[in-house]
């Protein structure tokens, strides 16, 4: 009896570690939340690099027209009026290590574009915007779903 016991919870053990790596190995995809709330985004594979857009603003509407946010920073006078929800992020993302990706990233706040690494760990998202590799901010987004 002891020994099926024994044998049964081996099992057991064995059955649960393929679950337990699967959970721990999520990758990046999904819907990220900013933890100050300001912005939310979808993430995905595009092509074996990373790739996000914009799907939801804490504050959506303008208050100095009253109308969805645009893209009103851009350098680019053609692209002024692209809707802020919708817009892609990242830029060339690609993988630079485990759960590691370098590449670029667009801020509308400021319409400029930043060299930038994307760390993901699970439930927690690191994103670090950097300036000549030297003046550096780094955002975390909290994983929705």
């Amino acid at each position: 009896m002891l020994n099926t016991l024994k044998r049964t919870t081996l099992a057991l053990a064995f059955l649960s570690l393929p679950l337990a790596g699967s959970a721990m190995a999520q990758g990046p995809e999904g819907t990220w939340t900013m933890s100050d709330g300001k912005v939310t985004v979808k993430v995905d594979q595009c092509g074996g690099n990373l790739c996000a857009r914009i799907v939801a603003l804490k504050e959506p509407i303008s208050k100095i027209d009253g109308k969805p946010k645009v893209d009103r920073e851009n350098p680019d006078p053609a692209k002024r009026k692209r809707p802020l929800i919708g817009l892609s992020i990242l830029i060339g993302m690609k993988p630079a290590g485990e759960n590691l990706w370098q590449g670029a990233i667009y801020n509308p706040d400021d319409g400029n574009t930043y060299s930038a690494t994307v760390k993901n760990s699970g439930s927690q998202m690191k994103v670090k915007g950097c300036v000549a590799s030297v003046f550096c901010k780094t955002n975390t987004f909290v994983r929705k779903d």
